[in-house]
């Protein structure tokens, strides 16, 4: 048995990480999230939980069907981080148990139009991990680290229209020049990753680095691309909306395919070195869109529309690290993750949730 710790365990990664460790069974599974912006626990869906009670400000919970606990710390994870360190007042909650395994998701999250329109609130990330690493580092000293970054670090020439190519791993390399990443949410992302470095290097832990590219699932919030447009199809919209001219591409991954590459590279890396998490298949915004208005089996033209952030012009993986070091490869199909979405979206829509537009 293994005591875990997610950081921001209640977001749309962290939840079905904690699902995708629960099914292993056995463990001790800690939450730290201040609810911002991830979902309080009465309104988990994957997977369900079932309320035991409170006691010195740790919420236990139950996963329903799986025979498993989890406890919760609803607090900001700067504030328990910097409370256990000394550096504040105590919280008044006890002290931290030592962690087997630490997965550091807590950030600021919010999709692009976050990111491109209040990009200072975005660099808060940049407190979040300083203070993070340097907890682990002086005062948790746990087993094993994975820090989730982004796609995001990638330097941003590497993604311009007809120029870009799959990103590789080493096109960010602390020895040489570095590249403009993607604002400040990229920023944060990449200083968090050389932070995990010096971790490793300095303080001798054991540190994991993933950068997923486009994450999505069936109830990941619809501020992200993949949900907003399956709303809108399972809506039967017509035309079928896209931000931008919808001929930017990214990698879509199922989340389930990413979380079982986050506990790979979590117990089998050490060095800090990163991980990408994508497909490899680049995917245009309107191709999406287009396939899936033909499996939800209805026609209606895919139109781009202006005024909307929409980020680098092509993002897409190349994920043969993961593969040949550690056997990771995506399971999921983009069709059949497509019809999970269009599934969940007629939910959505039964609960009185309209598209956007």
């Amino acid at each position: 048995m293994a005591r875990i710790l997610i950081t921001g365990g209640c977001g749309f990664v962290g939840r079905h990480l904690v699902a995708r460790l629960a099914r292993e069974g056995g463990h001790e599974l800690w939450i730290i999230d201040d609810l911002s912006t991830g979902k309080p626990p009465a309104e988990w869906e994957v997977p369900r939980l079932r309320a035991l009670g409170e006691e010195g400000g740790v919420q236990r919970h139950e996963l329903v069907g799986l025979d498993q606990q989890v406890r919760l710390i609803r607090a900001d994870f700067v504030a328990v981080a910097q409370a256990e360190l000394g550096m504040t007042p105590s919280l008044g909650l006890a002290p931290l148990p030592r962690f087997d395994e630490i997965y550091h998701l807590a950030s600021v999250v919010g999709g692009r139009n976050v990111i491109d329109n209040d990009p200072l609130a975005v660099g808060i990330d940049l407190a979040v991990d300083s203070s993070f690493f340097l907890w682990a580092a002086k005062e948790a000293r746990p087993e094993r680290i994975l820090y989730a970054s982004s796609s995001a670090a990638y330097p941003i020439d590497l993604q311009e229209a007809g120029e870009s190519r799959a990103l590789r791993e080493d096109d960010i390399s602390f020895d040489k020049r570095l590249g403009l990443p993607d604002y400040t949410y990229g920023w944060s992302k990449l200083t968090g990753e050389y932070l995990g470095r010096i971790a490793h290097e300095k303080y001798g832990l054991s540190v994991g680095v993933v950068r997923p590219f486009s994450g999505y699932g069936e109830d990941q919030d619809v501020v992200y691309p993949f949900p907003a447009i399956a709303l809108r199809v399972a809506a039967r919209r017509d035309p079928v909306r896209v931000w931008g001219s919808g001929e930017q591409t990214r990698d879509f991954v199922h989340i389930d395919d990413a979380c079982d590459a986050c506990v790979l590279v979590c117990r089998g890396v050490s060095d800090a070195r990163a991980f990408n998490i994508g497909t490899g298949t680049p995917t245009r915004f309107l191709d999406l869109a287009a396939r899936m208005v033909a499996i939800e089996g209805y026609d209606a033209p895919v139109i781009g529309t202006t005024g909307k952030p929409v980020g680098v012009a092509e993002r897409y993986s190349d994920s043969s690290r993961i593969r040949d070091e550690l056997g990771w490869r995506p399971t999921i199909a983009l069709d059949d993750g497509i019809r999970r979405g269009l599934g969940y979206a007629r939910g959505r829509l039964e609960r009185g949730i309209e598209p956007d537009m």
